[in-house]
Parts: C-alpha cells; structure tokens; sequence
C-alpha cells in the first residue's frame, strides 16, 4: 500500500510540476517566442517548452525519492540544454563525429553532451551503489539510458512511447525504482498530447532528463547481474544508433 503511495504520489507530482512549468514558460517565454521555436522532421514549426518543463518536473519529483536521483537528472537536463541551444544547426551527429572533432581539439556540444552526462550518470551511481564495480555500471546504464531515449527521439513521440514502455517494468518492480519510474511516466504523461499534435517536442532537454531518471530506477532495482546486462545492452545500443546515424548522413550527402 505504502509502495502504491509512492509511485502514484511520483506520477502525480511529476505531472503536476512538468505541466505548470509548461504552461509558465508558453505564456511567458524567457527572449520571446521566436527563441524556443525549432523546426521538426517534417519542417512544421514546434515549441521547445516540454524539454524544460520534464526536466524541471522531473528533477523535483525525483529529488523525493532519492537526492542522487535529482542531481543525474538535473544534470542531464542541463546538458541537453546545452545542446539545443548550442548545438541548433550543427550537421555532426553520433559520438564517432564529436569524439573527432575533440581530437582535433574542438570542444563540441556533443561532447559536452556526453562528458558532462557521463560524469553525473557515475556520481550517482557512486552514491546508489556501495562496491566499485556495482557504481561504475550504475553509471554506465544512467548515462546509457540518458543517451538512449535521446537517440529513438526523431518523430513525435517516440522518445515518450520509450519512456513509457521502459517505465512500466520498473513501475511493477515497485520500491525507490518503481517511485522514479512513476516520475518519468508521469513528466511524460503531462506533454504527450503536445508532443504527438506536433505543437511541442521535448528536444535534447527533456529526453536526456527523462532518461536519466528511467536509469537511474533501473540502478536502484537491479543487482549485479541485472546492471551487468542493462550495461550491455545499452552500449551495444549506442554502438548500433550511431552506425545508423552515420549511414543516414551519408546518403543524405550521396543525394545531394
């Protein structure tokens, strides 16, 4: 009973907080609305208020069940953030492309991305988990989950339709990872409608957020064995989306 608490009173505050901010930052955009305005897959023009708002309402709502929880989240927001803003208009995608140009001693906004998620993903995985091996693979799969929900958002809806369905294993797991994964369906649940009409997407902001509190449920109720496999199947995820990001830039310069 207690557990069915938690997880309703994660949803519902997840849901609450995401969609006041959303509501918030529309009728009172910060530089006007001209700069939270971005172009999607088919060229219609969406709003960027989700991304913020899940962030925000996810943070909050996962700062209830575990501080770590907040901090990876927040983190992660804030470097997809960084990414909308700074990255708008940079043709690069997939590690493979900033790992290079980092070589070549540029710092990118993917690799900010990416360094930056990393490094909260393993603080938060140092603070969930109590022996070394344990805490590097917590944070492994928060910073793994983070990028993962990134890389499916490229249609409406899809990053939310991710969340939602790796949310419910955790949801039924119950305990700290049933709570958080409560708070990413509820932070989602509260911009589906948007998201699927076309009217708002939640960017790099908001996936990378949603991820990292859907991560940082699966390092709270996995063991070993379970992050080990997490882990795995995460990076082998990340290895597959970039050779199809880099197959998809290249026929894009071969129709051209």
């Amino acid at each position: 009973m207690i557990t069915s608490m938690g997880r309703t009173a994660g949803f519902g505050t997840a849901a609450a907080v995401t969609r006041a901010c959303f509501i918030a930052l529309r009728s009172s955009p910060p530089g006007g609305p001209a700069r939270w305005a971005r172009h999607n897959y088919a060229g219609r023009s969406v709003e960027l208020y989700a991304g913020p708002a899940t962030a925000v309402g996810s943070a909050l709502a996962a700062g209830r069940v575990h501080p770590a929880a907040a901090v990876a989240v927040a983190v992660a927001g804030a470097c997809g953030a960084y990414d909308d803003v700074a990255g708008a208009g940079d043709p690069r995608r997939g590690f493979r492309a900033h790992l290079g140009a980092l070589r070549g001693g540029e710092v990118t906004n993917g690799a900010v991305k990416l360094f930056g998620i990393a490094a909260a993903g393993l603080v938060a995985g140092a603070v969930l988990k109590e022996r070394p091996v344990d805490r590097l693979l917590a944070g492994v799969v928060i910073a793994g989950t983070a990028h993962l929900v990134n890389l499916v958002d490229v249609r409406p809806g899809r990053a939310a339709g991710a969340v939602l369905a790796l949310g419910v294993p955790g949801v039924l797991r119950g305990g700290d990872a049933g709570q958080l994964s409560a708070v990413a369906m509820g932070a989602v649940a509260a911009v589906l409608a948007d998201d699927l009409g076309e009217r708002a997407m939640i960017g790099d902001t908001g996936a990378h957020a949603l991820g990292a509190t859907l991560g940082t449920a699966i390092a709270l109720g996995n063991g070993r064995a379970g992050l080990a496999v997490h882990a795995a199947a995460l990076v082998a995820a990340t290895a597959f989306g970039d050779k199809i990001s880099r197959a998809a830039r290249t026929l894009g310069r071969t129709a051209e």
